[in-house]
């Protein structure tokens, strides 16, 4: 019995990571299709990516857009958006995208996103820190 469960384990074991790397590569889908969704000022397209918690908070597509625009200026509008690390757990995603905003400085955002009940990926939050900033 041990042996079959050690098999079974050796078996699944490299497996494992290639579901985490799908769920990254998923979740860099999303993150990138939200930022073109704001390149072109498609409110409700961007809005879509966005998690029921979120949609709380913004209850309609053009009050998250002001929102973005005003505190997210650096995700709004950018000279270069570059993914970087990203860590993958019980179905929550933490990925790091490096921007460089439209005045040329540098920032890096942390987003969260969220396997949801319907198996989707929605994003659940972004925060915005200055290089060399803890989280």
């Amino acid at each position: 019995m041990r042996a079959l469960v050690l098999m079974i384990a050796l078996l699944l074991g490299p497996a494992l990571p290639a579901f985490a790397a799908d769920d990254v590569a998923a979740a860099q889908d999303i993150i990138r299709s939200q930022e073109q969704a704001f390149g072109k000022n498609d409110a409700a397209a961007a809005y879509s990516y966005a998690a029921p918690a979120i949609k709380q908070l913004f209850p309609q597509a053009d009050i998250f857009m002001y929102m973005v625009q005003n505190s997210y200026a650096p995700v709004y509008r950018h000279k270069s958006f570059e993914f970087g690390e990203a860590r993958s757990a019980d179905g929550r995603i933490a990925q790091r995208v490096h921007i460089v905003d439209a005045n040329g400085e540098a920032w890096e955002a942390l987003y969260t996103l969220e396997r949801q009940t319907d198996g989707s990926l929605k994003i659940t939050g972004c925060s915005l820190l200055k290089p060399g900033q803890a989280v």
